[in-house]
């Protein structure tokens, strides 16, 4: 008995020994446990705070790019307003040097087309009407303000050329012939700006415009087979051949 007591002493101070112990290890791994959440924590704090940091840059870099990109178009607008500006500079001098232009121009226009008128009027009298709408035409056209200067300019030399070019052709054209006071149907027949014959339809009478007198005079019988061949050919209805045609100068006839 006396050596059983020792024994159970000494299991009881083992076993206090031992829950001695117990007690600060499950602290010690509560502590850890704790400290281990904690750093866990921490570091999800850390990594959203690197996501963060990171789009943050992200945004940063990126609007620097946009505003070199921004920078360089300015300085592109920059330029090309600068240039519109040159161009704008330009295009005013222009319009400047225009109204001058056009107070020079504009006159000298309206002297051509009188000079034009009076030439009409002392040429041979062939195609009467169509050269005297011409001629209103333009003295129409050179008091409108919606017709620009070049088409202004144009169109009087246009009419300039068409004179020009009716010296070398032939033409015939059916026309009236005014005769004392009436008029009577008639084949005109111009070799360019030399003579200007008629002849009527039965081909019975043929003439002549003498410029001396400014009068239509008859050709004797001899004219009407040469000029009847003249108007055939002017009508594209013959062949080109050599025409021969009276010509009259100081009242003297010759022959071509």
């Amino acid at each position: 008995m006396q050596a059983f007591i020792p024994r159970l002493l000494a299991v009881a101070v083992l076993s206090c020994c031992t829950q001695l112990h117990a007690a600060p290890l499950d602290t010690a791994l509560e502590e850890s446990q704790r400290l281990a959440a904690e750093a866990k924590a921490s570091q999800a704090r850390i990594e959203q705070l690197d996501d963060a940091t990171r789009q943050m840059l992200n945004e940063y870099r990126n609007a620097v790019q946009q505003a070199e990109a921004l920078k360089a178009y300015n300085a592109q607008l920059a330029e090309l307003t600068a240039a519109q500006r040159k161009e704008l500079e330009g295009f005013q001098r222009q319009l400047d040097s225009i109204e001058r232009t056009q107070e020079v121009v504009a006159p000298q226009l309206g002297r051509m087309i009188q000079v034009l008128g009076e030439f009409i009027a002392a040429d041979l009298p062939f195609l009467p009407d169509e050269r005297a709408d011409r001629i209103a035409a333009l003295q129409e056209m050179q008091a409108r303000a919606d017709v620009s200067l070049a088409e202004k300019y144009r169109r009087v030399l246009e009419a300039y050329q068409i004179e020009s070019d009716y010296g070398r052709t032939l033409e015939a054209w059916r026309g009236e012939l005014p005769v004392e006071g009436n008029t009577r149907s008639v084949e005109f027949l111009r070799l360019g700006r030399t003579m200007l014959y008629y002849q009527t339809l039965d081909a019975h009478e043929s003439g002549w415009w003498n410029p001396q007198t400014r009068a239509w005079e008859v050709l004797d019988g001899s004219a009407r087979r040469p000029i009847t061949k003249a108007i055939a050919i002017a009508r594209q209805q013959q062949a080109p051949s050599w025409l021969d045609l009276p010509v009259k100068t100081l009242a003297k006839e010759a022959v071509q």
